[in-house]
């Protein structure tokens, strides 16, 4: 075949479709223009699905790290609406979709319709990824206190499981020092064997137990081991304060024991010289000195055994019920030679008894008139009744053989009434000026 030569007019009319190469697109003219009108709506519409589909991905974060967290009504809320609003971005990537999957804009042979139709889907499909993304935006920020409360819970656990695993190995640390200096420890070891099962339910993590109940838990680990620590690191000062206790109770068991000898010679100096009125309920001080002193020695050994088999707390138990007894019998023993000294000294002289009430009463009398004309009844009443009983108390003294004791417990009686008055008129006055 020969080769046939154009005229240069001809070629350059041609130029535009054969070096293009023949049934290629047009890159000029009305169609171009609207397929790249339907290009650009494409690109945009796939910005919009990016950015729809990274503001979901960080939603669902953000929901993650509130339901691992927060159980209450809101959080099952936000978890609801979550979901909704998962069907809708599902419903509007879809309808995405299809408008993509629908429209090659990269075929030869689409016309212009087709082009138009091509833009106005994906525009559509465009708005609707705006519109749900604006949906979501909205949504994630009305989770910002629901998600500053989990994230600040999230932030607490990792410190808070560790503050209880250094806690325990604090108590475990303090336990081996007191057991170097002798001391077993029994009950605290226990006591620490007792969290080995929540430590491995610490180890399993939040995943499995859940963040609230793993802060609750370490923190009550920390709490517990703490308290071991503590108790541990006081152990040896314990002890020692339970042996210097054993002694000084001994101490003054033995002292009291040589007081209670001495009752006997008082009751008789008080049976001698007085009325019966005035020591009978003295009588069995002496008996019952010996007994509760007695008692006092068996619980000294008991405390004694449990302080040698480290049993602290029935050491200190026993020691309180030897206190008890001695301070009563420490009691009953001076209230013998107490009587027989104030017996001795109102017997003597029975004025100055009676002058120190009747001050008492004056000055309550004194007071109650403070500010007044006349007293109030409520103190008037008192007082005079006062005055009565304290006239009857001296009229008793006389006969053969006065009651010298009901006489001071009279006198006692009458200035307590008079205390009390005051008081009720201070307290009264106090309100007042309030």
């Amino acid at each position: 075949m020969a080769l046939v030569l154009l005229p240069l007019p001809v070629l350059v009319a041609m130029a535009p479709q054969s070096f293009a190469g023949g049934g290629t697109r047009r890159w000029f003219g009305r169609g171009e223009g609207q397929r790249a009108e339907a290009q650009a709506a494409k690109d945009a519409a796939a910005t919009a699905f990016y950015e729809l589909d990274t503001a979901q991905r960080d939603l669902r974060i953000s929901i993650e790290t509130i339901t691992a967290v927060d159980n209450s009504p809101a959080a099952r809320r936000a978890a609801q609406g979550y979901e909704e609003l998962g069907r809708r971005i599902d419903e509007v990537s879809l309808g995405y979709i299809t408008a993509v999957d629908s429209h090659d804009l990269d075929r030869d042979e689409v016309d212009g319709a087709a082009m138009s139709r091509a833009r106005a889907d994906l525009v559509r499909a465009k708005d609707e990824l705006d519109r749900v993304k604006g949906e979501l935006d909205r949504f994630a920020q009305g989770l910002g206190p629901l998600l500053q409360g989990a994230e600040t819970q999230l932030a607490r656990l990792a410190p808070a499981v560790e503050r209880a695993r250094q806690a325990l190995l604090g108590a475990s640390n303090a336990l081996d020092g007191v057991r170097a200096q002798g001391l077993t420890a029994d009950d605290l070891a226990a006591r620490l064997a007792g969290l080995a099962p929540e430590l491995t339910k610490l180890n399993e993590g939040a995943g499995q137990h859940g963040v609230q109940e793993t802060i609750r838990r370490a923190d009550e680990v920390l709490r517990k081991a703490e308290e071991i620590r503590t108790e541990a690191a006081r152990l040896p000062e314990r002890a020692a304060e339970i042996d210097k206790r054993l002694v000084s109770l001994r101490t003054r068991a033995q002292a009291i024991t040589t007081r209670a000898e001495k009752v006997d010679p008082i009751l008789s100096e008080l049976r001698r010289r007085y009325s019966a009125a005035c020591w009978q309920d003295l009588q069995q001080v002496p008996e019952q000195a010996a007994q509760s002193v007695r008692q006092a020695q068996v619980k000294l050994r008991e405390a004694q055994q449990a302080r040698d088999e480290q049993r602290w707390a029935d050491a200190t138990s026993r020691l309180g019920t030897v206190r008890a007894l001695l301070d009563g019998t420490d009691a009953a023993v001076s209230a013998a030679g107490d009587r027989l000294q104030r017996l001795d000294a109102v017997s003597f002289d029975r004025q100055k008894e009676v002058e120190r009430t009747r001050f008492a009463i004056r000055d309550a009398q004194r007071l109650a008139m403070a500010g007044r004309h006349t007293p109030d009844p409520r103190h008037a009443g008192p007082l005079d009744d006062a005055v009565a009983r304290l006239e009857r108390a001296v009229a008793s003294l006389e006969g053969r053989h006065p009651d010298w004791w009901h006489f001071l417990t009279e006198t006692e009686a009458v200035r307590e009434t008079a205390a009390r008055v005051v008081q009720e008129i201070r307290e009264a006055r106090g309100t007042a000026g309030g």
